[in-house]
């Protein structure tokens, strides 16, 4: 796509977001993405598969080959539309309905993927929440425990009984964020928690090395999803993603390719790296 600035209607959802309210609709069906076969017999789970990148990915490992489950908030419409995306390739979708902050829904969504899927090959943790605050001193408790309980916890939960299904070549892939590098002064516990992720994918992929299991992570930069305009005021959603050298937030679509990358074994000697798709902005690691 041009790399010209692109400005949108000024738009303001209320938290989690839906990506069927947004004007214009993210460009999040892997469309024109064409498969080779780099996922064929594999099984997916990708948390916050509803919409934005997680659905983008859900619809291109399906044209890879793959049969996919997603967990979703509350999102009914917008999960629907992203089995509707995977069935269209012939694969096989499930969709989970239910907050992954909480142990047991992690735990069960895991067991039954392997039932009705028969195995897991692939684990995205994806899912995510930010609340814009502009002072620290603002930020409440309740707050900070919520967005690492859904950002970071969730991780540990899905990942630790996952584990349990994946075997040598199994790749395990987290959404970290540009924020976790430059930092954010008005998502100062979102960016902590992008920041934790990080850690989190170094440290794992160094203890599943010797069991062959892959980990890394992908840090988008602005991507137009519906957590844009459930964060930010509409004139921000307006010009948001205009500041990057590309001068414009990616759709879903152009970063999940970055996914279909490490979970296939054209990322076979990758391990605890993170991939960078955030319009030209220089981050460290």
């Amino acid at each position: 796509m041009a790399s010209s600035k692109r400005v949108r209607p000024p738009q303001r959802q209320e938290q989690p977001g839906r990506q069927t309210k947004m004007r214009p609709q993210p460009a999040g069906s892997a469309a024109d993405y064409v498969g080779s076969g780099k996922l064929v017999g594999r099984t997916a789970l990708i948390t916050g598969g509803d919409s934005g990148i997680g659905r983008a990915v859900a619809a291109a490992f399906a044209k890879e080959g793959a049969d996919v489950a997603i967990a979703f908030l509350e999102e009914q419409h917008d999960a629907d539309e992203t089995v509707r995306l995977v069935e269209a390739e012939g694969r096989t979708a499930v969709a989970y309905k239910g907050d992954v902050a909480d142990p047991a829904f992690c735990e069960r969504i895991v067991a039954d993927t392997v039932r009705r899927l028969k195995h897991l090959d692939i684990l995205v943790n994806n899912a995510a929440e930010q609340h814009v605050v502009e002072k620290l001193e603002d930020i409440t408790p309740e707050q900070i425990q919520r967005t690492f309980a859904t950002n970071v916890f969730s991780m540990f939960y899905l990942t630790g009984r996952a584990l349990a299904h994946m075997d040598r070549g199994a790749a395990i892939i987290n959404t970290t964020s540009v924020t976790a590098y430059r930092g954010s002064d008005h998502l100062l516990d979102y960016s902590a928690s992008k920041g934790a992720i990080v850690s989190f994918t170094r440290s794992l992929s160094k203890q599943l090395a010797e069991r062959g299991i892959r980990v890394n992570a992908v840090a988008p930069g602005p991507v137009w999803t519906p957590l844009i305009p459930a964060s930010f005021p509409p004139e921000a959603v307006a010009k948001f993603g205009t500041d990057v050298p590309l001068g414009r937030a990616a759709e879903p679509d152009e970063i999940a390719p970055c996914y279909v990358f490490l979970a296939s074994d054209d990322a076979i000697f990758m391990t605890g790296q993170v991939l960078h798709p955030n319009g030209g902005e220089m981050v460290g690691g």
